[in-house]
């Protein structure tokens, strides 16, 4: 009997075991060709550069900014025309605005509608300047990047005068809190750690399957599919824990993406 059960074992070895790791090669490899072009992947990555250059560690994408802003003119408020707090204006911004922002940055925008307010009409190509407040990039808890800018001034009649404003949307979608995230990922990538166990799961199904069709390993294919259960189950388990280490994804909003700007204090202007 025991000679039985060591030839058995000694056939799944030198049989069933090359087949499970060829049909796992190709299952990795026929992904990896899913998603990418192997003859061109070389050039997508790296761009074409002269043969003296080098690639530059600082990201492409880095945003160039407002450098000042213009002097601010000081005015009495009982003399000034008051815009009033909550005064919405929709505007366009003047450069990229990303993560990649370095807290203390200016940045500007330019109104791209009139607006009517009972003293004041505020006109389309108004200039407003604010401040990034806060940045960070993405982070391994699953948080995408973040921008938190603090409007400062608003040029009206050719003066700059001191203005209290917000972000409140940013390309159409809404902004909370006056902080324009990128997209958080960490239940997507639960999710994309389960799918993994099942993946998993489902080729050891295979396995046992093509195992149980042989008359020399079917003793044994009830194995792959216990293996699968145990995986898919220490995957499904593990996901909350092992989605943390994952990043979120980036926020790069390009010059000349619209935003809405609210006014938290009243402005006066002349």
């Amino acid at each position: 009997m025991l000679n039985k059960l060591f030839i058995l074992f000694i056939a799944f070895i030198t049989t069933v075991m090359p087949c499970y790791a060829l049909q796992l090669d190709l299952s990795v490899d026929e992904e990896i060709k899913k998603k990418y072009d192997s003859s061109k992947l070389e050039y997508e990555v790296l761009p074409n550069l002269p043969k003296s250059a080098t690639p530059s560690t600082s990201p492409k994408s880095t945003p160039t900014y407002v450098s000042t802003i213009p002097n601010i003119t000081k005015l009495d408020k009982n003399t000034g025309i008051k815009i009033s707090s909550g005064t919405k204006l929709k505007a366009r911004s003047n450069q990229t605005i990303s993560d990649w922002s370095q807290e203390g940055a200016i940045v500007s925008f330019t109104t791209s509608e009139a607006s009517f307010k009972k003293n004041i009409t505020i006109p389309a190509g108004t200039k407003l300047y604010g401040v990034i407040a806060d940045s960070h990039r993405p982070q391994i808890t699953g948080n995408g990047g973040l921008v938190e800018i603090d409007i400062t001034s608003i040029t009206y009649n050719g003066k700059t005068y001191q203005a209290e404003g917000k972000i409140t949307k940013a390309n159409s979608k809404k902004v909370f809190f006056n902080n324009i995230k990128g997209k958080r990922q960490y239940w997507k990538n639960v999710g994309a750690h389960i799918n993994k166990g099942e993946t998993f799961y489902r080729k050891t199904r295979n396995i046992a399957s093509k195992m149980s069709s042989n008359p020399i390993t079917a003793i044994l294919s009830p194995l792959p599919t216990t293996v699968g259960m145990v995986g898919s189950t220490i995957c499904t388990i593990l996901s909350p824990i092992t989605a943390i280490g994952t990043k979120g994804k980036n926020i790069s909003i390009p010059a000349g993406s619209t935003f809405e700007i609210k006014l938290t204090d009243p402005a006066y202007v002349q």
